[in-house]
């Protein structure tokens, strides 16, 4: 079964998950685990992962078109119950994250907070057996933040995604290559010399356009943060405002989680044959229905890849506008995968550990473990790295 085959193959570059899996067995003994993850062969390998360590785990999507319908069939395999669908209809998704709550989990593994949200609104009574809340993305983390503002959240979560291991890495490296993996291999063409304008210049953002750049790209940025703006500038890239840069572009690139970060008179005013591309967690950055409502003709260009005829120029959207590089390709590198992986589960075994004694707020990644993670990584790949000897230590507490 092909699902099998791609969970057995990204085994092999996990060392960490590997590492994780002897070293703590038993110390999820009885817990019930529900994550919302996009779900393909890496994120099932860290399903799998939980089980090993004795959890019952209950798995769905995090966004209707990034399940992979192979992997969820083969994780079921496992003895893991998977109630996940790729699918367009956002009934079936939302469908899905209410029958995986139905199972009272401990913990919330989850990536974008759809399942943290909505036990905090429409299913109040599942609070009474949650214990804790581990976040993966910027988004996500933005939500829980958000409900904490609000004094609605009634557990303590880890923000996984402010965790230096995650965004220094993930972020940037891992969205980096995966965007323009899936644009590559869902277009076909030619990414030196094109003009690509990239939305947004956090962590996401500065992987998208420095492996742009690498492919000898001219690279435009667009930014609200002047910080940001100027730091584009310096690393070598035009920084323009979205409705100059997108009059010349060839391919745009979202990457902000925020909505309306271009708008349907940008649209009217680029390139026939404009490329978009969408590499924030939420489909609300291009603005693909205003598309779909003023399209004259509407078909399918490419296999993930829609075409809109507006006032006689071609549109092209890649993965209908949502997570770009798993609706329409397979995610993240597998080793950049294994750090994040092994930063959710040390993650959850805080939890799981001192909830009791944590308040019911957001907590950045405990350091501690954020460089355990970067250690083992560092072992993994046989690199061994210098010490502070003692001396030097009590050096650094003078004066």
């Amino acid at each position: 079964m092909l699902g099998r085959k791609k969970i057995e193959w990204v085994s092999n570059y996990m060392p960490l998950l590997n590492y994780i899996q002897e070293t703590y067995k038993g110390v999820f003994d009885g817990v019930k685990i529900a994550m919302g993850i996009h779900l393909e062969a890496k994120t099932a390998y860290l399903a799998i992962t939980l089980k090993k360590l004795g959890a019952k785990v209950f798995v769905t999507g995090c966004n209707p078109l990034s399940t992979q319908d192979d992997v969820a069939e083969a994780l079921e395999e496992f003895g893991i119950i998977v109630h996940a669908k790729r699918t367009n209809d956002e009934g079936v998704y939302f469908k899905n994250l209410n029958k995986i709550l139905d199972y009272e989990p401990d913990l919330i593994l989850d990536d974008g907070a759809d399942l943290s949200v909505i036990v905090h609104t429409k299913r109040k009574e599942l609070l009474k057996n949650l214990k804790g809340i581990s976040e993966e993305t910027t988004t996500g983390v933005r939500r829980l933040k958000n409900l904490e503002e609000n004094k609605l959240l009634s557990v303590p979560a880890i923000a996984v995604n402010n965790a230096k291991m995650k965004h220094l890495f993930d972020n940037r490296y891992g969205t980096g290559q995966s965007t323009w993996d899936s644009i590559m291999r869902n277009t076909n063409i030619l990414i030196a010399g094109k003009n690509i304008v990239v939305a947004g210049y956090g962590w996401c953002g500065r992987g998208i356009a420095l492996r742009a750049k690498a492919l000898g790209a001219n690279v435009i940025i667009t930014e609200v943060d002047p910080i940001k703006a100027l730091e584009a500038l310096m690393d070598g890239y035009r920084v323009m405002k979205m409705s100059e840069a997108a009059k010349i572009a060839d391919i745009i690139v979202t990457s902000t989680g925020m909505k309306d970060v271009v708008k349907f008179e940008d649209i009217l005013a680029m390139k026939d044959g404009i490329i978009l591309a969408n590499a924030g967690h939420f489909n609300v950055e291009i603005p693909v229905k205003e598309i779909e409502k003023h399209a004259d003709k509407i078909f399918d260009a490419r296999n993930n890849v829609k075409g809109y005829v507006i006032n006689g120029k071609k549109v092209f959207v890649i993965g209908e506008g949502r997570l770009v590089n798993l609706a329409a390709a397979d995610g993240h590198p597998i080793e950049i995968m294994d750090i994040s992986f092994a930063l959710q589960t040390l993650s959850l075994i805080y939890l799981k550990e001192n909830y009791e004694k944590l308040e019911n707020k957001v907590y950045d990644y405990p350091e501690s473990l954020d460089i355990k993670v970067a250690s083992l990584k560092l072992k993994s790949l046989g690199i061994d790295i210098d010490k502070l000897s003692e001396e030097q230590k009590e050096y650094l507490k003078g004066f």
